[in-house]
């Protein structure tokens, strides 16, 4: 009988100690030193081009004729693996078959196998080996040809002692005719084989020892044998030895464990024991002072949630910080917190009420009196009073801020009219900033006959629609 590895031993439930469970796929697998005895049965398939005949000359029409297309197949091999993965078989037949004229004929076959498989209790296998297959027969007399035989299988190990195996193997053999043809054989066979070898080793049997009730790896008190680093001081709970096998304490279930266990990794510890906490605050809870959701600073959350006024409750989309008038800017940086802006361009940043001054007014829109060079960028120096004009202004509001936006006629092409427009807008901006006014205040933007202010059916009306605005931004 054939005999598995020895497992190792292992400690089993109740402190009971015995050896570890082999693996399905390797219990009873194949072993080296060991023989395999065997009988099959199946189906033998010849070739209609088979040579297994012997001519008789003093016979007219003695010679070859095709045999059934199906046969049975009996036979009995024996084998010896000297390892476990690799052995060599013997193999002997019989194939009764019926010949193409209702006569019967038997088939016998001999052959040595070299077989390689894999070590596994389900073992695929290759087989191959060279043989002798012939024939006995009234029709086709007696013959005996030499063959090559080449399959493969796969066997199952039910137990230590039996085995089945499939077996499917092609017989290489001559053919019929004139020529170096070739007629294949096939043979699928089903087996039986008994296992043979050294008696497995007895397996020791599972013995009591140390209780250990909950499965920590200390065991429980008053036992003999047992050293006292080695008892379990919370036998029904599992925990860890650094502990003495009781469970870490986390009273406040935050998966930060209370300070003062013994192992607890310093990154575990809990500086608020009695307070549910996140790990990145040290299992203390998070501050919000003010209750606005937003979190007090100095906290480790992202900035998103830290509120810039921590004592004062406010609305998220101004981080926490109150603003008294609904204008949306924070009573810290609201000159006039309890007086709502007024929107208009001019000094909204402020929270105050106010008005647009009237030297402010007379430069927005058209800027009448800018005049350029016909399709070109180039401003012509009777511009010059009316670009002043809207210096001085620029000058004495200087928190203002401009969009200056240029328009044409609709003469030309659209494109070139775009472009000679912003080109028109960037150089009125690059005028005054060449007499002092910060070029972060203005913006240059080109429409081009895009928004008409009159027909460009008419002379007078082109030359309106050809125009710069000036616009708070």
């Amino acid at each position: 009988m054939t005999s598995d590895p020895t497992p190792a031993a292992t400690t089993g439930p109740a402190g009971t100690t015995g050896p570890a469970p082999t693996p399905w796929i390797e219990r009873y697998r194949p072993t080296r030193n060991s023989w395999e005895l065997g009988i099959y049965g199946g189906v033998f398939l010849p070739s209609p081009n088979h040579e297994f005949y012997a001519p008789d000359l003093n016979i007219s029409g003695f010679g070859h004729q095709p045999l059934a297309r199906a046969g049975a197949d009996l036979g009995l091999r024996a084998g010896y693996y000297p390892l476990s993965f690799l052995g060599l078989e013997l193999e002997g037949g019989l194939m009764p078959i019926k010949v193409a004229d209702g006569s019967r004929a038997t088939m016998y076959a001999f052959r040595p196998v070299v077989l390689a498989q894999l070590p596994y209790r389900i073992a695929p296998f290759l087989r191959a080996g060279v043989g002798m297959l012939g024939i006995s027969s009234t029709a086709l007399g007696k013959d005996i040809d030499p063959s090559f035989n080449i399959g493969g299988g796969v066997k199952f190990y039910i137990n230590r002692l039996l085995a089945l195996r499939l077996d499917i193997v092609d017989n290489i053999a001559t053919a019929y005719g004139v020529g170096r043809d070739r007629s294949n054989n096939l043979e699928i066979l089903l087996g039986l084989s008994l296992r043979l070898g050294k008696k497995p080793k007895q397996e020791p049997a599972p013995q009591r020892s140390l209780i250990d009730s909950d499965l920590d790896g200390l065991y429980d008190p008053g036992q003999k044998g047992v050293a006292p680093a080695d008892e379990d001081a919370c036998p029904q709970q599992p925990g860890p030895r650094e502990n003495r096998g009781c469970p870490w304490l986390d009273s406040d279930g935050d998966g930060m464990y209370d300070p003062g266990q013994g192992g607890v990794p310093a990154a575990d510890v809990d500086a608020c024991p009695q307070q549910p906490g996140p790990r990145e605050n040290r299992g203390c809870p998070l501050l919000d002072s003010d209750g606005d959701i937003l979190l007090d600073p100095g906290q480790p959350v992202s900035a998103d949630k830290i509120d810039a006024c921590p004592k004062e409750p406010g609305p998220i989309a101004l981080q926490g910080c109150p603003d008294s008038d609904n204008d949306k800017i924070p009573n810290r940086f609201d000159k006039c917190p309890t007086e709502p802006e007024t929107v208009n361009q001019y000094q909204d940043a402020d929270g105050c009420a106010d008005e647009v001054p009237k030297a402010v007014e007379q430069i927005s829109g058209v800027l009448e009196g800018i005049y350029f060079d016909v399709d070109k960028d180039t401003i012509k120096p009777k511009s010059k009073a009316t670009l002043d004009r809207a210096l001085e202004v620029l000058k004495k509001f200087n928190t203002t801020r401009w969009r200056i936006a240029g328009h044409t006629d609709s003469d030309g092409n659209r494109e070139h009219n775009l472009d000679l427009s912003l080109r028109r807008a960037g150089a009125v901006r690059q005028y005054l900033i060449d007499r002092g006014i910060d070029g972060s205040r203005l913006t240059a933007q080109g429409y081009g006959p895009d928004e008409p202010i009159d027909s460009n059916a008419t002379k007078k009306g082109k030359a309106r629609n050809r125009r710069i605005e000036f616009k708070l931004d």
